[in-house]
């Protein structure tokens, strides 16, 4: 690659233009594939609801499906989704970007392989043990970041690693500093790698939040518990399209988004 070339490449890098979300949703009319999962997910959503309130509910049935009740858990689990997302990012960015440095590369294996075993662990196991520390939703918190920890910490290292040698020293040969590189350069074109690991966290997080209601913290888990307890296949029904809906929405919307990134730094 010529000294040219690698201008070229450490100027776009360093001045992107702003997402274009116009030129997204643009995208989006021009393929139709990316509306099936959402279309999807409507329809099957409006069919099991439909099925289950089109039916007689006996007390019990109601007390659990009352719009409220459902509405006011879902909420709760976007929340606890939300937060934990949150506080993965706010940890584990900042740590990727130190370990991605060459000499913290000992340290970054060290903290691979705990990373590595603490994925391993059981989600409902972190929970129950953090439950005994904490009852409610900072425990639920903290399980969730940690299971949803490893994808971004791992992503952010390795988008930053990949970056092109011959553009950082480019970006350095133009005068600037190693923060001005980080920053202007590397972190840019590590973008589309960080979000895609992001992308994974929400959708572990969506999914693990279920089981959040055993210490308390609430979310659609709880609905699922009152469905087994009570012995009733209709709350079950619409608990589960709701966790399975919510899941592939949230991944629809990060695929959009890592798209959009994509695109940006394509």
């Amino acid at each position: 690659m010529t000294d040219v070339a690698l201008t070229g490449t450490v100027e776009q890098s360093a001045g992107r233009p702003p997402l274009r979300w116009r030129a997204v949703l643009d995208a989006c009319a021009a393929n139709p594939g990316l509306w099936v999962t959402p279309l999807l997910v409507v329809a099957g959503v409006s069919v099991a609801f439909g099925t289950v309130y089109a039916g007689r509910l006996d007390s019990l049935e109601a007390r659990a499906l009352d719009p409220a009740n459902v509405l006011g858990q879902l909420t709760q689990h976007l929340m606890l989704t939300l937060y934990s997302t949150l506080l993965v990012l706010v940890i584990a960015l900042p740590l990727g970007l130190v370990l991605s440095r060459p000499r913290f590369a000992a340290l970054a294996r060290v903290v691979a392989l705990v990373g590595g075993f603490a994925q391993a662990l059981p989600a409902f196991g972190v929970l129950i043990l953090l439950g005994f520390w904490r009852f409610g939703l900072p425990s639920a918190v903290l399980g969730l970041a940690l299971a949803a920890f490893l994808p971004v910490l791992r992503n952010t290292i390795v988008g930053l690693a990949e970056v092109d040698e011959g553009v950082v020293e480019a970006a350095r040969g133009m005068g600037m500093s190693a923060r001005q590189c980080l920053l202007r350069v590397e972190i840019p074109l590590a973008i589309p790698v960080i979000v895609a690991g992001v992308r994974v966290a929400l959708v572990l997080n969506v999914g693990t939040a279920t089981l959040a209601s055993y210490i308390g913290a609430g979310g659609l888990g709880a609905l699922i518990q009152q469905a087994l307890l009570l012995n009733r296949l209709t709350v079950l029904v619409v608990a589960g399209s709701l966790v399975a809906a919510l899941a592939l929405l949230v991944d629809w919307l990060a695929g959009l988004v890592e798209r959009a990134v994509a695109a940006r730094t394509g």
